[in-house]
């Protein structure tokens, strides 16, 4: 089995579209190809070792290059826009399950909370045997 942080040909073929591309004539070095980068990124994210510790030996750039490419894709919006092509496509292969969903606060945003009466209200009236699933 492949190495967590190896992104195979499958997996690269949807990801690239989404990358920015680098100006023809931008002054600067040749960027480091994108999918080595992106290894490095996951890489670093999956053994937790910190960024300017990522060795040069395995071919994934320096640290810092990895840093700034996951700060700028990170910008422009591409992770979201990963997740969400990932996610529209398992769904289509019918690998989402979705007989029970939970939602929690790091996804769906309550500004403030809800007021404190109508909080008591919601728990009081949710019986948890006759809800859909």
């Amino acid at each position: 089995m492949a190495a967590p942080w190896i992104v195979n040909d499958e997996l690269w073929a949807v990801i690239e579209p989404l990358l920015p591309v680098k100006p023809a004539g931008t002054p600067g070095p040749a960027q480091m190809d994108s999918r080595l980068v992106l290894q490095g990124i996951l890489f670093v994210l999956i053994t937790g070792i910190g960024w300017e510790d990522l060795p040069q030996e395995l071919g994934f750039g320096s640290g810092m290059t990895c840093w700034r490419r996951l700060r700028d894709w990170q910008a422009a919006g591409v992770f979201e826009q990963m997740h969400q092509v990932v996610l529209a496509r398992s769904n289509a292969a019918g690998l989402i399950d979705v007989d029970r969903v939970m939602v929690d606060g790091s996804h769906v945003r309550a500004k403030k909370g809800v007021p404190q009466q109508v909080r008591a209200r919601l728990v009081l009236s949710v019986n948890y045997d006759t809800v859909d699933r």
